[in-house]
């Protein structure tokens, strides 16, 4: 059953077995309203026909069934709950924002009526219930046992795409709009994650600026999914252009993200009954190529890539904190299937067994179990220098598809990053005609062993600005000259080092295939 019509059947059964009061956090008040009244007027869905009346604060209380005539002295919600209890017929009320009734400055009023009325609405005469509709989740210690929360997913595909067509009827010319059945469901996938009134926009806004829509005007709906993203404050949107290709070495973790492309597509499920893949966790030495590869992931895959900060999770406030990883998860799935990745993550749950309340512990163990149990195809990619402070709950089979640990480039694989920021840097510059012959490729490599892939990049770049400070071509000696002034991580830190390889020789999968742990630790 999809998502919207299962939502549909459930609140008609709540309806039906009069639970009093129901919760709706959404943003979507038309959609929640356009429900109940399908539900309430349909006897197929529901035995007994019902009225539907709506409150909110600006404009009273509204019967829906009788054109949307406006309650006199209804502004109140007090007023407004004791008119709709009067009511001898069996009926239904929409109350809007009533979380602002319940915050810190809580009208007890409001709550002690709630209450009352919950329980003349389980046992009365007449068969009502009382819908709350607001964006933020809130409820009184005092409401609990009495409200009812219900799930309200952001529209499907199918939804979308209805919305979509109806767009396109209103504004059809064939000189502006042209799009196949294929297109608009294209579009319509893109879209999920937006609201209806959301997605409309983006139409709208690809039309007024293009002034036409086609199948090129996709990046203006990717551009207004971004918006979503930006308006957690938690989650960044990462626009990656890189590609797998521009990742030197690691075979083995690129040959593994190869093979899971589109493993969340309908051929995937349909021919194979694959489950979209969990994610995975990186760790290794600082430097070499974990966050790269995430940014790489991102355009291999074709997916957005949201990176959370966990220390933005965390506020003074009580509650705000568990709220913020809620909406954390709710948005990564709302415009799934994407890639949520989580830079240092031992830094935001080292300090689980801390002084902080228990905050940190709650925040994990929603994570945790989100990680375990989530049907939506979002991708984890978290990323740890230090892996040894992380909870060995993250670290349990189930949690992850795979820990991969990512060590120090080998010969072959310092070749490989030295060609390719050679390459890059030298491209269209004065210094093209150097010459980044085999031979030297094979020197630099060597002279560099113990070096990170960020500190090869380093080196790179510091000779070029060698060469720049003179207004010269770069010089053999500009690279080795820099390669000598260098201490690497793996000398000042290689006692850390010994202990991640140690660690990672019975917990990890090596990140390259090129050579055994055994090799890599004579090596390094």
């Amino acid at each position: 059953m999809e998502g919207i019509q299962r939502t549909k059947h459930h609140i008609a059964n709540l309806f039906k077995a009069r639970f009093p009061i129901m919760y709706i956090q959404t943003w979507e008040e038309n959609r929640v309203v356009d429900m109940i009244r399908e539900i309430a007027e349909n006897q197929d869905i529901i035995k007994t026909l019902r009225k539907v009346y709506v409150w909110s604060l600006s404009r009273g209380l509204l019967d829906l069934s009788a054109g949307n005539s406006i309650e006199k002295g209804t502004n109140d919600a007090v007023a407004a709950i004791n008119h709709f209890i009067g009511l001898k017929e069996n009926a239904i009320l929409i109350v809007k924002d009533m979380h602002i009734y319940f915050g810190n400055l809580a009208n007890n009023v409001i709550i002690r009526r709630l209450r009352d009325t919950a329980d003349i609405l389980a046992k009365g005469e007449y068969l009502k219930n009382i819908v709350i509709t607001s964006p933020v989740l809130q409820i009184p210690v005092e409401l609990e046992k009495d409200i009812t929360i219900v799930d309200f997913e952001l529209p499907n595909s199918e939804e979308i795409k209805s919305c979509l067509d109806s767009f396109i009827n209103e504004n059809w010319n064939e000189t502006t709009i042209n799009l196949s059945e294929e297109d608009k469901l294209l579009f319509a996938k893109t879209a999920q994650g937006l609201t209806l009134h959301e997605a409309e926009n983006a139409f709208a806004r690809a039309l007024v600026e293009r002034k036409h829509l086609t199948a090129q005007e996709i990046d203006i709906i990717v551009e207004e999914k971004c918006q979503v993203i930006k308006k957690t404050g938690i989650l960044e949107f990462v626009n990656s252009d890189l590609s797998i290709d521009d990742v030197g070495g690691l075979d083995n973790l690129k040959n593994w993200l190869r093979k899971r492309n589109n493993s969340w597509s309908d051929k995937a499920q349909r021919l194979y009954n694959l489950p979209a893949p969990k994610g995975i966790l990186m760790t290794g030495v600082p430097g070499c190529g974990k966050s790269l590869t995430a940014k790489a992931m991102a355009s291999l895959w074709n997916l957005p890539l949201l990176r959370l900060d966990i220390g933005k999770i965390f506020n003074k406030w009580l509650g705000n904190s568990e709220e913020n990883i809620r909406k954390v998860i709710q948005t990564a799935e709302a415009v799934s299937p994407s890639i949520l990745w989580i830079d240092e993550i031992e830094k935001g749950f080292s300090g689980i067994n801390g002084n902080d309340d228990g905050t940190t512990k709650r925040i994990f163990g929603s994570f945790l179990t989100w990680l375990q149990e989530k049907t939506k195809p979002v991708f984890v990619v978290a990323t740890a220098n230090n892996i040894s402070i992380l909870p060995p709950e993250m670290l349990r089979k189930g949690r992850f598809d795979e820990i991969f640990f990512v060590d120090l480039p080998n010969l072959d694989e310092r070749i490989t990053i030295l060609k390719l920021h050679l390459t890059r840097m030298l491209n269209g510059s004065i210094s093209k005609e150097f010459n980044v012959s085999d031979t030297l490729l094979n020197l630099l490599a060597k002279k560099t062993e113990g070096f990170s892939g960020a500190e090869i990049e380093q080196v790179v770049i510091s000779a070029v600005f060698e060469a720049f400070s003179e207004d010269r071509i770069l010089h053999e000696e500009d690279l080795l000259n820099t390669i000598n002034n260098t201490i690497p991580l793996s000398v000042t830190q290689k006692e850390q080092i010994e202990d991640i390889r140690q660690w990672a020789n019975t917990h990890a999968v090596l990140a390259t295939g090129k050579c055994t742990q055994r090799e890599r630790n004579k090596e390094g």
